[in-house]
């Protein structure tokens, strides 16, 4: 589950609107004052592109420089070469080595030279005292073969296989320097203290640690996302705070309660992690409704999540059998078919869908069981705190509801003004959509179409879900009085970009679900409505399901459920806007503290795309040449001198 807070806020969005045009004073049908125009151009759908950064290498350290001179010995300078021949003239010809043979040694010890001396560069990391010793064997070495083939030797001449056993041996060294290099850790600063400081890690823990825990630490944050390190040395069993309004304590629940599954997915999780997830389910669930755990491994390739995860199943499972369960796939499947994996393994009457990398606090099961008792079309999901990445420590997270901008990344909201009104701290907070992780009727949830496995990996299967409830016929809740801690990753281990699949699965929501209002999640992602590039995939159970289900339109779930959600009408033109005098950059906002525009290179992300407001004037926005300026440009405001701007995607014809 991931918040998808990262997301545009819908409102950054471009529009330019035909009462926009009008307020500037451009009357209707009437010439623009300016030669400037919009034209359609190609939607560009880039990532974001960082400024190149150049790199400056430094020069070798002293104990670099002692190894150059240890290659000396080699006898592969010029000067030692003309030694060499000078050597073999003088030994007669018995001494005399074939010039075949010379040649081919000549070459063995010039490539040999070059992969010492870039040993030596790499190795320049090290103490002078290390590189001095690896280095000064491996030297030494070559240099007594290669002196013995020097010494003048009257009766026995160098043959090829000699030469032959000499690259042997060549290649051999430089095998064993090379995996040397490989086993090597990282070179540390002068002051380990400062070898980390890059990394947001260390930015609040870990200052204590030894350089080679902190190396350690590093590399499992690296790979995945969170404090590994740290969370291997916490109890399985550790006690969190109790985050509940104080009113939810003396609150009373039926005795009598459906059974609840608990399903966990996961792919390369932490061991550890995985195992405090189980844990706090059991300890923080009544026993007589915990009917059992499902585990969904996502074809993890940790060896870890296969003997040792296995070896901990088996020994709960001694004590109850069949309690845990684990599902395995062959291949990975993303976190959305995972999902409906898990309830088709569950037996329990209500199946509570969480990834696993949660924490359990006290009473979440019971306010939850009960408002489904009551409706079993209520999907509902518990309030959420933070688990810090770094420290593991709790964060407590205001309440709220959950939605989605036009994009379609989900976002907390605030409680809308109704629960409010209630003064009542344990009322559930009626949402329009789902953040990722929900507990729901298991027979229900089949009825509604369980989640959409067109999508792919991850995104927007949550907003889906929400849309779809709502629309037909059911509600969504989140409730104070259940809280669930969740680690919020630093950064998503197991995709290197979200943002294609998210952008997928928004286009088969808007498709399926959004009727008119499709335009503004195209809007939103800067992409043309009309062949847009982007396979969606097969859309039509998905169509026959809303029409099965008669659900209702959309624009009655943005009248009836999100009204906090912007909404755009006579819009004529959207994307973001080029100028002719330099293509490739694209206009973007400035610094905040000076919220000027800028021109910046071309991504398609906002704020780029954002709200352009015209007013009356005779000049133009146009940009001028400054080398003071990061890209060479600067946008001003100047007499009209013919630049023109085009925008991306135009909904019909317009002159500005």
């Amino acid at each position: 589950m991931d918040t998808g807070l990262a997301g545009a806020d819908a409102s950054n969005h471009s529009v330019l609107s035909a009462q926009a045009r009008r307020a500037a004073g451009t009357p209707r049908g009437s010439k623009p004052n300016t030669p400037q125009r919009w034209v359609l151009a190609a939607s560009r759908g880039t990532s974001p592109v960082s400024p190149l950064r150049q790199m400056s290498a430094s020069g070798c350290t002293a104990g670099c420089s002692l190894c150059f001179s240890r290659l000396e010995i080699l006898g592969c300078q010029p000067r030692a070469r003309q030694r060499g021949k000078q050597a073999g003239s003088e030994g007669g010809s018995g001494s005399r080595i074939s010039g075949a043979i010379w040649r081919d040694l000549r070459m063995v010890c010039t490539r040999k030279t070059k992969t010492l001396v870039s040993t030596c560069v790499i190795l320049s990391g090290m103490t002078n005292i290390v590189c001095l010793l690896y280095v000064g064997w491996v030297t030494n070495y070559i240099a007594s073969v290669y002196v013995k083939v020097q010494e003048p030797i009257s009766e026995k001449k160098l043959e090829e296989g000699d030469t032959l056993r000499i690259i042997e041996r060549l290649d051999h060294l430089e095998n064993v320097i090379k995996q040397h290099i490989q086993e090597a850790p990282p070179k540390l600063e002068d002051n380990p203290a400062e070898a980390f400081t890059d990394s947001s890690l260390f930015a609040h823990w870990g200052q204590e640690l030894s350089p080679e825990n902190r190396r350690l630490a590093l590399k499992q944050f690296q790979y995945y996302g969170y404090n590994a390190y740290l969370s291997d040395r916490l109890p399985l069993d550790r006690a969190l705070p109790d985050l509940r309004p104080s009113a939810c304590r003396n609150l009373t629940f039926p005795e009598s309660l459906p059974e609840v599954s608990i399903v966990f997915i996961f792919v390369n999780e932490a061991l550890s992690v995985i195992l405090r997830s189980i844990h706090s389910a059991i300890d923080r669930t009544p026993a007589h409704l915990l009917k059992e755990i499902i585990l969904v491994d996502d074809n993890s390739n940790n060896a870890e999540l296969k003997e040792k995860l296995q070896k901990y199943v088996d020994e709960v499972n001694a004590h109850k059998p069949g309690f845990i369960k684990v599902v395995r796939h062959s291949k990975q499947e993303g976190l959305i078919r995972s999902r409906v994996s898990g309830w088709r393994a569950a037996t329990a009457p209500v199946v509570a869908l969480f990834d696993a990398h949660v924490e359990f606090n006290v009473g979440w099961a019971e306010p939850v069981l009960t408002r489904i008792k009551e409706n079993r079309k209520r999907v509902i999901s518990p309030s959420f705190d933070n688990i810090k990445y770094d420290n593991f420590e709790i964060e407590e997270y205001p309440l709220s509801a959950q939605g989605f901008d036009w994009e379609l990344w989900c976002r907390y909201l605030n409680p809308p003004k109704s629960w409010w009104k209630l003064e009542n701290t344990t009322a559930p907070i009626r949402s329009p959509a789902l953040i990722g992780c929900f507990i729901v009727d298991r027979e229900y949830f089949q009825e509604i179409g369980l989640l959409d496995e067109g999508m792919e990996v991850y995104g927007g299967e949550n907003v889906e879900l929400g849309i779809r409830v709502w629309q037909c016929g059911g509600s969504i809740e989140v409730l104070p009085c259940s809280r669930i801690a969740h680690i919020e990753r630093a950064h998503k281990p197991y995709t290197e970009d979200l943002t294609a699949h998210v952008r997928r699965n928004a286009l088969r929501v808007a498709e399926v679900w959004m009727d008119e209002f499709k335009s503004h999640v195209y809007m939103a992602w800067n992409i043309p409505q009309e062949d847009s590039g982007i396979d969606i995939g097969d859309i039509s159970e998905r169509k026959a399901l809303r029409k099965k289900l008669q659900c209702k339109t959309f624009r009655w779930y943005l009248v009836s459920v999100y009204p906090e959600m912007r909404m755009y009408s006579d819009t004529i033109a959207y994307g973001v806007l080029q100028n002719s005098l330099k293509s490739d950059l694209c206009l973007d906002q400035g610094p905040d503290t000076e919220n000027i525009p800028i021109m910046y290179i071309c991504h398609g992300m906002t704020p780029q795309g954002g709200p352009i407001q015209n007013r009356k004037s005779k000049r133009c926005l146009e940009l001028q040449e400054n080398n003071e300026n990061e890209f060479g440009f600067q946008v001003v405001l100047q007499k009209c001198t013919g630049q023109r701007w085009s925008i991306t995607n135009v909904l019909r014809s317009l002159s500005l």
